[in-house]
């Protein structure tokens, strides 16, 4: 099922990132705990109730160099293309300004619902400007406090008041893979290349791709979904401006597949941008290969693998686990070497270990390598056992999760890796005190 879109949209400073926060639960729009990754996030999937949707801060969203009106227009027409519902927020304290107006102006045009959400409400200064804002016209008003924590059930009842339960996924019965990466790496020509068809539009100018696009097919008699997320739209120019719009349709379809393909240019190399897009799949705990595509134009291909492969590793070091397949989607030199990857990291994702085989290997790296003691204290590792998969996640019950060290969890994750053939996929580790739920 596809998730619900919603975006907070509205002027700077009226506290679009803290209310962000406070729906998501946690503060993560400052920095990415990843190891190598720090970056602003202004995108997040969260779930209130039984309902999951994608909340998006705008307020994460700049222009260098921009004048504040194209500001304006940029966050307003990602709303109009994108959100299924617009929370627009507004000052408490300081009351209705004319570029509160100018943002009301172009959502009133969009059809989208619209909530109102008053922030700052908890300011002395709230009551003397408190009813201005039905001016605005829209239907549903909310006073909020994101610093105070206050209204934001209200808000989120209202979010998703017209939102559908979460239900089977549509294609659940066949393998799903996105194609993710900056614009203008080769997806749309990976997907035609896929599919040996000319299935979607094709272009050397980045941002020609209409929209996500979903195809079936088969391959060896097993029924997969391919799904091409280039979707920057020709005809908006502020679409073309940052390359933060390209996360949106990446998140959308990583949601919602068993496997993504980061495809990287081999023409321009590894870039931080990169890095973010890959981010967002790892979160969403989905297996994942990368695609170092436009490898028809290196020369010495040999050597090159090799260098590049490096550059690879050292940049992705938050997944090593991830395989790397060299092609050209535009001669399809390769391409048949994509296929049974995806195929092993999907399998290898959905992969069950036995009880008593993981907790010899456990058992076994625990003795090999005892953790150093702290305060007096050593961990104790006493029972494991996996709990789910895709991704593979295992809870290891110890005498205090306290005194687990991120190198030592990190060990073990190898240990893990080292037995059992998780390539391409993320593994969880959830350490639980004995008698710990």
């Amino acid at each position: 099922m596809k998730k619900p879109i919603v975006a907070l949209v509205g002027r700077p400073n009226v506290g679009k990132s803290t209310l962000f926060n406070q729906i998501v639960g946690k503060k993560i729009s400052i920095i990415e705990d990843i190891p190598g990754i720090t970056r602003d996030r202004i995108y997040a999937s969260t779930k209130y109730k039984n309902y999951d949707f994608h909340l998006i801060d705008t307020g994460g969203i700049d222009l260098t160099d921009a004048d504040f009106n194209k500001i304006i227009k940029m966050q307003a027409e990602l709303a109009i293309d994108e959100a299924d519902v617009v929370v627009f927020v507004v000052d408490g304290k300081e009351g209705l300004t004319s570029n509160d107006l100018v943002v009301r102006d172009m959502l009133l045009k969009t059809g989208k619902k619209v909530i109102v959400a008053i922030n700052k409400t908890d300011s002395r200064f709230y009551k003397e400007h408190q009813y201005d804002f039905y001016e605005l016209g829209f239907d549903t008003y909310i006073e909020v406090s994101g610093e105070q924590n206050a209204g934001i059930y209200d808000l989120l009842e209202q979010i998703v008041a017209d939102f559908k339960e979460n239900s089977i996924d549509e294609y659940s019965d066949k393998t799903k893979f996105c194609i993710i990466g900056r614009p203008n790496v080769g997806k749309s020509s990976l997907v035609n290349a896929i599919l040996n068809e000319e299935r979607v539009l094709v272009s050397d100018v980045a941002g020609t791709t209409r929209d996500a696009t979903d195809t079936e097919f088969n391959y060896h008699g097993e029924p997969f979904v391919v799904i091409d997320t280039a979707g920057m739209r020709k005809r908006g120019k502020i679409y073309e401006s940052t390359e933060k719009y390209s996360l949106l349709r990446a998140l959308k379809a990583i949601d919602r597949s068993d496997v993504c393909l980061l495809v990287i240019n081999a023409e321009e190399g590894i870039i931080e941008h990169d890095k973010h897009i890959a981010s967002y799949a790892i979160e969403a705990g989905k297996a994942i290969v990368i695609v170092v595509n436009k490898w028809d134009v290196i020369e010495d291909k040999d050597q090159e693998m090799k260098k590049f492969t490096k550059e690879i590793r050292a940049n992705f070091q938050f997944m090593t686990y991830a395989p790397i397949v060299y092609l050209s989607a535009l001669t399809k030199k390769r391409i048949h070497t994509l296929m049974p990857v995806i195929i092993k990291v999907a399998t290898n994702a959905k992969k069950e270990v036995k009880t008593s085989l993981l907790n010899d290997v456990i058992n076994d790296a625990y003795l090999l390598n005892l953790p150093p003691t702290y305060k007096g204290k050593r961990l104790k590792v006493y029972f494991s056992n996996q709990v789910s998969n895709c991704p593979p996640t295992f809870n290891i019950q110890v005498n205090s999760k306290g005194l687990i060290h991120f190198s030592y969890e990190r060990y073990l994750e190898n240990k893990i890796r080292e037995s059992f053939d998780f390539e391409g996929t993320p593994i969880v580790l959830h350490f639980k005190n004995k008698g710990e739920e």
